[in-house]
């Protein structure tokens, strides 16, 4: 592992989710980007629930306590959301300049947003800029006004300026972009399992091919193990995540491969979506990060259940690192690299860019 010391402009990723909050805080060298600090808090079960904030000041303190944790000073961070009210699409529209695009894609929204187009904030890329029959095919980003304010004013409330809110599916394609080489034709789904969604971005030329969040998380496999065992939440919780070890590792499996089938048949139906679509046949590679890709036996089961090999994404554990984070982290973010790599997707964007 390089460690490295040149100090130049940094940038914090913070990252809410239903469970835990994770933050990373990025230093941007000539050398490339390096691990200045990072820090993870879990959330009370009741802070969050399905993705809604239930008590704002446990999520706030949550925030306080994980930068105070993280010893970041900077009070600019950049963020994400998720969900069904997040909706990410690729369209073909008539051929045009960006500038006239940014007009015109309100228009071309109407069409394909479900939800009001004065209600929600749009942004949009231009993948092809020439499909055939003077259409270019653009990436269509639409997230509800409601809960962009509610994540942005949460943040401010705990005394940090949000700059930049990008989408979680975009943060770990970044995380992911950063430490892998270029996978040329190759297609590749990155899988981020969080407590309560799932994140779906399937890529090829670092081209988004196909994204949607499923309403399954890692919480699903907690809820099996409390079923089944009998043992409470945090025994539960304390089991997926490798805290603690596990005695009936065959009857664990069992549940853990029963408790999967959503979050199987979500994978399977993207990737029929993207052959009824055209894109793509068939995953070449899927890369699991965020909590749930650390349940035990499950990439394995996943692997076995789709005929390809499913790893696990460990990009906050490949980067150049602070001479003063503390060496004994390493082996600490061997374990919790999954875990950080929406913060640290977010950490690697500046303002501007």
């Amino acid at each position: 592992m390089k460690f490295l010391s040149k100090r130049s402009k940094s940038s914090v990723g913070l990252d809410i989710g239903s469970s835990s909050v994770k933050i990373v805080e990025v230093d941007h060298t000539k050398e490339g980007p390096v691990l200045k600090n990072y820090g993870i808090v879990k959330l009370p079960p009741e802070a969050i629930v399905e993705g809604e904030i239930m008590d704002r000041s446990l999520v706030i303190e949550g925030i306080q306590e994980c930068m105070a944790k993280a010893n970041i000073e900077r009070q600019d961070v950049v963020t994400a959301v998720s969900g069904r009210a997040v909706i990410v699409k690729k369209i073909v529209m008539d051929k045009m300049n960006p500038d006239d695009a940014k007009e015109a894609i309100f228009w071309e929204a109407e069409q394909h947003v479900p939800f009001d187009i004065d209600d929600v904030c749009l942004s949009f890329e231009i993948l092809k800029e020439d499909v055939g029959a003077n259409q270019m095919e653009v990436l269509l980003v639409a997230a509800k006004k409601e809960m962009v304010e509610t994540h942005a004013n949460l943040i401010r409330d705990a005394g940090y300026n949000p700059v930049i809110i990008d989408v979680d599916s975009f943060a770990v394609q970044n995380a992911y972009e950063l430490t892998e080489e270029e996978g040329g034709s190759r297609v590749t789904g990155l899988i981020n399992i969080g407590s309560d969604v799932t994140n779906i971005n399937i890529v090829q030329n670092d081209i988004p091919l196909f994204t949607r969040d499923l309403s399954v998380g890692s919480s699903v496999f907690i809820e099996a193990l409390q079923r089944e065992l009998g043992v409470s939440f945090e025994e539960a919780e304390a089991m997926i995540s490798g805290e603690t070890e596990i005695e009936d590792e065959e009857k664990c499996r069992g549940i853990i491969s029963d408790a999967c089938e959503e979050l199987s048949v979500g994978i399977q139906r993207s990737v029929s979506f993207l052959k009824t679509a055209g894109d793509a046949e068939q995953l070449d590679e899927v890369v699991l990060s965020g909590g749930g890709a650390r349940v035990p036996w499950l990439r394995e089961i996943l692997s076995g259940k789709h005929d390809v090999e499913f790893k696990i994404n460990d990009s906050a554990n490949k980067i150049g690192r602070d001479e003063n984070l503390e060496v004994e982290s390493e082996g600490i973010l061997e374990k919790v690299a999954p875990v950080l790599t929406v913060s640290l997707g977010l950490a690697l964007r500046r303002e501007g860019n």
